[in-house]
């Protein structure tokens, strides 16, 4: 943890002790109330200390996360793989979300009709029944108090069938949906948790007490409210299971999850003097963190149209959806599909959108000129020439620009060969130049994103800019070494985003060049191309080392002749 936001190395000490302090153990007391009664903390402004209490919170919440998840990993070791483990880990959670959810919204309006002793879990599924319909409009879903989570992880030991419970209760969280607004919202949201698989035991028996031992670790996790956490619980939780698991993700993880430091850049480049905001809407949306930076960053109500998104893989499909739930973004006000975005995109009733952000694959392949119809698609026929068969990213960035209203802004991470490679590439980067369509090119640092090592850029588009250039920032050094990785910190987002706002020239750092030079340039977009590297070689004034050297040799010079007098005496 970094405590380095004192002006002095004074403020930075009493700071650290602070910090200290607040995270002693109990037994440690006696020590922290003399401290506590010294004149240093009495007189430490009490705006620092609330501050650093907030971050100590913060930390304590993710460590006790952190240690709860790799308790669970311990637990079934050997058992389920890791990739396979992570769907185990956040279905459970949200099985115990939607079910907490569903009972803090009963017995808040069984308390407030004056009926405080009411308690949703402890009444009969007979009973429950009535309430179906009115649960089902205003969550979406419905729960009878045997399928809750509660219930069901508290007689889990003694369940011989945990395995056919779970199933069922899954299965019925789902049929409760049927035939309504909210089906394909949570249609299959279990798929990827298979309570039969013998990956948990190669019997009934051993495969319950897994699922029991789960239940049991999600249970003790101190999750309190989803909503007043000062941790994003479910989104702290992945990224954990990503950096246990990247290497078994089958491609990269980078490909799977944005880190969410990262997801708060791309979503703030696109909110730049924006309080509010019609649609967002991500093409290749993964987990969903990248559209969720909106609700952290503006309130959801301030994404007035909704929240959209595209993937393709099932598992992550189902993730994002959940991770909508989670928080607790209303079925109504998102829609997230499963299918190509490229080949078959489920939005055209939807677009355009004034925020798009997106990491989508690097460099993955898509049939391109092998369909001859893709040409007349209105996504990729401005260009003229569609992005190679092996190479879909410019694909990608056609999409969104299509699809980016007149008044909006996309950010959108990319492999760093489009920049500068020649062919199909280089005339959809024409097309884009000379249209002023691009707006903005920053190279981030390396090893940012799990599972590659890769220094990605991201491109900013506009449909209405206020000059014929192009902005280039080098942001490489924006970072600060965690481990083997990199990450951006709050201070690098903002010296980003105070490059991207001011606009103007800033030696190694940032160039804006007119859309004519970069024509000159061969349409080569990469940020090393404009922005010159600081030279921190030490430099060496010639002149004076020669001298320098002469003198020694002259001191040389003379000293041997001493030596061969002495010499000479002597013999």
């Amino acid at each position: 943890m970094s405590l380095s936001f004192g002006k002095s190395s004074r403020d930075r000490d009493v700071r650290k002790m602070v910090y200290h302090v607040l995270t002693m153990k109990n037994s440690d007391a006696p020590y922290r109330q003399n401290v506590y009664s010294s004149h240093i903390f009495c007189k430490f402004d009490c705006l620092n200390i609330l501050i650093i209490m907030a971050t100590v919170t913060k930390d304590q919440e993710r460590e006790e996360l952190h240690r709860a998840i790799w308790n669970m990993a311990n637990e079934l070791r050997g058992s389920v793989d890791g990739w396979d483990f992570k769907q185990y880990v956040l279905g459970i959670m949200f099985y115990r979300y939607i079910s907490e959810n569903i009972t803090e919204l009963i017995n808040k309006g069984e308390h407030a009709a004056g009926n405080t002793s009411f308690n949703y879990p402890d009444i009969s599924d007979e009973d429950a029944e009535m309430l179906r319909d009115e649960i089902v409009k205003d969550k979406g879903c419905f729960m009878l108090p045997s399928q809750l989570f509660v219930n069901v992880c508290k007689n889990a030991p003694n369940d011989e069938n945990l395995n056919e419970t779970l199933e069922k209760a899954f299965n019925a969280l789902e049929q409760s949906a049927k035939g309504t607004e909210s089906e394909d919202d949570f249609s299959g949201l279990f798929d990827d948790i298979d309570v039969n698989s013998n990956k948990l035991g190669n019997s009934v028996a051993r495969r319950n007490e897994k699922l029991t031992a789960l239940l049991t670790s999600v249970r003790d996790m101190k999750l309190g409210n989803y909503q007043d956490n000062s941790i994003d619980a479910f989104g702290d939780a992945y990224e954990y299971l990503m950096s246990m698991y990247a290497s078994n993700a089958g491609k990269s993880g980078g490909e799977f999850f944005t880190p969410q430091e990262v997801s708060k850049l791309l979503a703030k480049l696109t909110l730049v003097g924006k309080t509010k905001i019609n649609k967002v809407y991500d093409p290749a949306c993964g987990s969903g963190s990248l559209l969720l930076q909106f609700a952290k960053i503006l309130g959801k109500k301030n994404v007035r149209g909704g929240f959209y998104g595209q993937e393709i893989n099932l598992t992550t499909y189902n993730l994002c959806r959940i991770n909508m739930f989670l928080h607790d973004i209303e079925y109504g006000d998102f829609d997230i599909a499963n299918d190509d975005t490229l080949l078959n995109p489920q939005h055209w009733n939807e677009e355009p959108f004034e925020a798009i952000v997106s990491n989508p694959p690097y460099s993955i392949k898509w049939k391109g000129d092998d369909d001859i119809t893709l040409i007349n698609d209105p996504r990729f026929a401005p260009a003229g020439v569609l992005a190679p068969k092996s190479k879909a990213d410019l694909a990608f960035i056609m999409h969104s620009l299509s699809w980016l209203s007149n008044d909006g802004t996309a950010a959108i991470v990319c492999f760093p060969g489009v920049m500068y490679r020649g062919g199909a590439e280089k005339k959809i980067r024409q097309y884009l130049i000379d249209n002023n369509f691009v707006d903005t090119i920053i190279q981030l640092p390396d090893n940012l994103f799990f599972g590659t090592s890769i220094a990605t850029c991201i491109m900013v588009l506009k449909k209405a800019k206020i000059d014929n250039c192009t902005l280039f920032i080098d942001a490489t050094k924006e970072c600060i070494k965690v481990t083997n990785s990199n990450k951006l910190t709050d201070d690098n987002i903002q010296n980003i985003l105070n490059a991207f706002t001011e606009r103007k020239d800033i030696d190694h750092v940032c160039k804006l060049v007119s859309n004519g030079d970069i024509a000159a340039s061969e349409y080569n977009l990469s940020v090393s191309t404009y922005v010159e590297q600081e030279d921190t070689r030490e430099k060496i004034d010639i002149v004076k080392l020669n001298a320098e050297l002469a003198t020694i040799v002259e001191r040389e010079n003379v000293l041997r002749t001493e030596i061969d007098k002495i010499i000479a005496e002597l013999q």
